[in-house]
């Protein structure tokens, strides 16, 4: 008598989104922390005629600049603060384990407010991916550029990053794929009497599931102008705007940020902002 062969049960297979890791997502997705560095790194030579070696990242998040930071040289110090514990956490167990025992005790990963005293001055603060535009009024940003500043050295900068544009007041979303998975960013919304804005990110992949909303920014969009007039309030000597050049074969920017004083239109930018003390 043959023997019937058991059913197999079908389970459902977990799709991609369930197993996505969002802070890995957007590393991937979002920071490039090398050509960033070498960008603060040249500002600060240019300014001070040496290499900086302690790095302060505001908004650290999951710390992967300043874990960058102390790989790219023996020397380099870096700490990093944030608020929320989840991505500090998470860098700790990711960034900072990853690294060699002796780089990993040049680098240490706060929960703080960045407002607050720093536990040591550093030579260079950044706040980037846009992560101070969280401060919504004049009082309130020239309020963290004063306190800032005071965490620098005498031989210190505070570089920021920026975006804007024409574009960067609509509504929409814009999709590039990375790594086998499709970055979006949603532009929710945007009001132009207070110029708040809701953005979103969302993660597609392969098997058509969406990680959506992973994260949500409310922000105010700043233009250059009133950015680099508070950092002039807030005591710094000097602001230096560093704007992308263009790529003549493709139109679209070459990842060459230099020093200027007037730009062309651009529909959708970003710049860099250096401050010295």
């Amino acid at each position: 008598m043959e023997r019937r062969k058991a059913k197999r049960s079908r389970r459902p297979r977990r799709r991609l989104a369930t197993r996505a890791d969002p802070f890995d997502l957007y590393q991937k997705a979002v920071q490039e922390p090398e050509p960033d560095l070498h960008l603060v790194s040249r500002i600060f030579r240019s300014h001070y005629g040496r290499p900086p070696r302690l790095l302060r990242e505001d908004f650290c998040g999951t710390g992967l600049t300043a874990c960058t930071w102390v790989r790219l040289h023996r020397e380099n110090r870096a700490f990093g603060v944030d608020l929320d514990p989840a991505p500090l956490a998470w860098g700790r167990r990711h960034n900072v384990a990853a690294l060699a025992p002796e780089a990993r005790a040049r680098v240490s990963l706060l929960r703080g407010d960045v407002r607050e005293s720093s536990p040591e001055r550093a030579e260079v603060t950044i706040a980037f991916n846009f992560s101070y535009f969280v401060f919504k009024t004049r009082r309130e940003l020239r309020a963290y550029f004063e306190s800032a500043r005071r965490g620098l050295r005498r031989q210190g900068i505070l570089v920021l990053d920026a975006y804007g544009g024409a574009d960067a007041q609509r509504t929409g979303e814009e999709r590039r794929e990375v790594d086998g998975f499709d970055y979006v960013w949603d532009q929710h919304g945007f009001d132009p009497i207070s110029h708040t804005v809701s953005n979103y990110i969302h993660f597609q992949f392969r098997d058509g599931s969406r990680l959506r909303r992973a994260f949500h920014y409310d922000w105010r969009l700043w233009s250059l102008p009133e950015i680099q007039e508070l950092l002039l309030e807030a005591g710094f000597r000097t602001v230096g705007c560093y704007w992308e050049g263009t790529d003549r074969a493709t139109g679209e920017g070459n990842s060459i940020f230099t020093l200027r004083r007037r730009a062309e239109d651009d529909p959708a930018w970003v710049a860099y902002l250096a401050a010295r003390v």
